[in-house]
């Protein structure tokens, strides 16, 4: 570890999505940031060099032998790891961002050692408990201290399972920052268009990779049939869950009437993205990016817990079928579409979610340190410390070698 926790603000992350979505959050941090990489993204393409595309400094922590598990054994792992940690060097409050297994994960850890946790898009629901990100959400909903909610929508949400209005704060979604940051400039868009040999609005953009869609080959082959009767290219990266189910399933002739391409790094997605005539896809970032980049995008899943891009118009949701097919053209051919979603704001808020959320993640942690000076338990502010809990000291504990070293509520509209 190049620095200690004690005192520092641990944010905890392990996927590219996360990466991009505390970049900010990170920068805003300052020296008090401590970044502690789980690995649950271990590809270079899918998390490693985010860091870089990001500005981000390599990680303070990295766990080790996370990534691939299945999904029991790689939660475990990482709250085992990350409460060594915690045990050994009490941060003044933990950032979580999403529904990942590195959320929970790390909700978890903070939880066990009476440590603040912060959540950064906190409130989102599908009410679908077959999806394993729907289990993490609402698990980080019962630990946050902190829930930083990206609408109101959300916030509403938190309300109605009694989480008390002084933990809700209505920050906006760090996307919007996220994107205008890494949205590539027109020279190198043109540049992607001519490397995978398109046109501008003049292609599809697609992206397949839930278990929902993939694990199951007739569902799988349905949507690759609808993509490939579109009457324009369709541009797919192959993340790496569908290849290895196209081939499982046997569906490479349906396959090779779209333009697979190897799996590419979060800028160029954005540039693609940006000069599509539509976007499908089953991702939950895609249905936020979708509103910054004014694009329409047809989303392949039972259920969504981002109502926000639906309901501005933006996104439509469809199970697999011949309605994809169907609704693809009918947006292709909408001449007026385009000049319609760009008149349309984000519901995701005005950029500046990042600032909000680094505010309330510093005065929670001063907070902390004001309240737990080394040796006593750390916990929220104010409460009593319950009577069995075990006091934690940095210098108690013996060091883990899990690791390889390498407020007010935010009222302000959005």
């Amino acid at each position: 570890m190049s620095s200690p926790l004690v005192g520092a603000v641990a944010v905890v992350l392990g996927t590219r999505p996360e990466i991009l979505k505390l970049a900010g959050v990170i920068r805003g941090l300052g020296d008090r940031a401590r970044v502690i990489y789980t690995g649950q993204h271990y590809d270079e393409v899918m998390a490693g060099g985010v860091f870089r595309a990001m500005r981000l400094p390599p990680p303070d922590v990295r766990l080790s032998d996370i990534g691939g598990a299945a999904r029991g054994r790689q939660i475990g792992d990482m709250v085992s790891a990350l409460s060594d940690l915690f045990a050994a060097e009490p941060p003044a409050a933990v950032v979580v961002q999403g529904d990942t297994n590195t959320t929970s994960a790390g909700a978890q850890a903070a939880h066990y050692h009476g440590v603040p946790v912060v959540h950064v898009e906190a409130g989102l629901r599908s009410r679908d408990r077959r999806m394993p990100e729907e289990i993490n959400r609402q698990v980080v909903g019962v630990l946050a201290d902190a829930h930083c909610v990206p609408t109101a929508a959300a916030a509403a949400n938190l309300r109605a399972e009694g989480v008390p209005e002084s933990r809700i704060h209505l920050t906006g979604n760090t996307i919007v920052e996220a994107v205008a940051e890494s949205l590539p400039g027109p020279d190198e868009c043109a540049a992607l268009l001519r490397r995978h040999a398109v046109r501008p609005g003049q292609y599809v953009l697609a992206t397949i990779h839930r278990p929902e869609n993939t694990d199951d080959p007739a569902r799988l082959e349905r949507i690759l049939t609808e993509l490939g009767g579109l009457g324009l290219p369709v541009l797919l990266p192959l993340h790496p869950r569908t290849r290895g189910c196209v081939a499982r399933h046997g569906l490479a002739e349906q396959l090779a009437r779209l333009r697979a391409i190897e799996a590419i790094d979060h800028p160029s997605f954005l540039g693609l993205a940006s000069q599509a005539r539509l976007l499908v896809s089953d991702s939950g970032g895609v249905q936020e990016e979708c509103t910054v980049l004014k694009k329409p995008l047809i989303v392949v899943r039972n259920s969504t817990e981002r109502p926000e891009a639906v309901e501005a118009g933006f996104a439509t949701l469809l199970r697999p079928g011949p309605e994809i097919g169907e609704l693809a053209r009918r947006l292709i051919a909408d001449a007026s579409l385009t000049a319609r979603l760009a008149a349309v704001p984000s519901p995701y808020g005005d950029g500046r979610a990042g600032e909000r959320i680094t505010a309330l993640t510093l005065a929670l942690a001063d907070a902390t340190d004001r309240a737990a000076p080394a040796g006593r338990l750390r916990g929220e502010p104010g409460l009593p410390v319950p009577p069995d809990a075990v006091a934690v000291s940095a210098a108690s504990e013996p060091r883990t070698h899990h690791r390889v070293p390498g407020g007010r509520p935010c009222t302000s509209p959005v």
